[in-house]
């Protein structure tokens, strides 16, 4: 049994090695965004994107006023005319595989300011399942808190059998053995829900 325990935990631990490495590698490239703006509109490039990736214009109320899923991968510019909003502050968030990227700017009388010292970069968590053990991880430079909900299918209906909140770390780790049958974990972290179906 200690033997069994062991080989989970150095599986863990090389799983998690080589999620966060491609994390801090995908870290560098905070400043993704390029904004070049004049009287005909601003002109927005994003580095590092793939298709399917989604890129959308919310307000500070979080209500989205544009989306668009990325087309290809590579980089990606577009022209955009930003004057044409109601005055009020907004941002450009990319929505990418292990990261959301976000950039603000406001709108004021036909002009468009931008604030690159709020550029974010957020982290989502990292949902792998390989037998029968899910692994969840999380970058949480932060420390911002992860809350995790795990609901397994009784008779048709999702039942919450384990809730668990875990606050204070930089790196997150978590492992869980499911037994057979269909789950959905569902994941709080940074104002934002993840939501992961597992059937095993």
């Amino acid at each position: 049994m200690k033997n069994v325990i062991k080989t989970i935990e150095k599986n863990l631990l090389l799983v998690t090695m080589m999620l966060f490495a491609v994390m801090i590698g995908n870290a560098t490239e905070i400043s993704s965004f390029n904004v070049e703006g004049d009287l005909k509109g601003t002109a927005l490039t994003i580095d590092n994107v793939k298709k399917g990736n989604l890129l959308s214009i919310k307000n500070n109320n979080g209500i989205t006023v544009y989306k668009e899923l990325i087309q290809s991968t590579g980089s990606y510019t577009k022209g955009f005319d930003l004057t044409e909003l109601p005055n009020g502050n907004y941002f450009f968030e990319v929505d990418k595989d292990l990261q959301i990227e976000t950039i603000p700017f406001s709108v004021k009388d036909d002009k468009v300011v931008f604030d690159k010292t709020k550029e974010a970069v957020i982290f989502k968590p990292y949902v792998r399942e390989k037998d029968d053990f899910v692994y969840i991880s999380k970058l949480a430079l932060n420390l911002e808190p992860l809350k995790i909900r795990i609901y397994a299918e009784y008779n048709g209906t999702f039942q919450l059998i384990r809730t668990e909140e875990v606050e204070g770390l930089k790196i997150v780790e978590k492992i869980y053995k499911l037994k057979e049958g269909n789950y959905k974990i569902v994941l709080n972290a940074n104002d934002k829900e993840y939501t992961k179906f597992i059937n095993n």
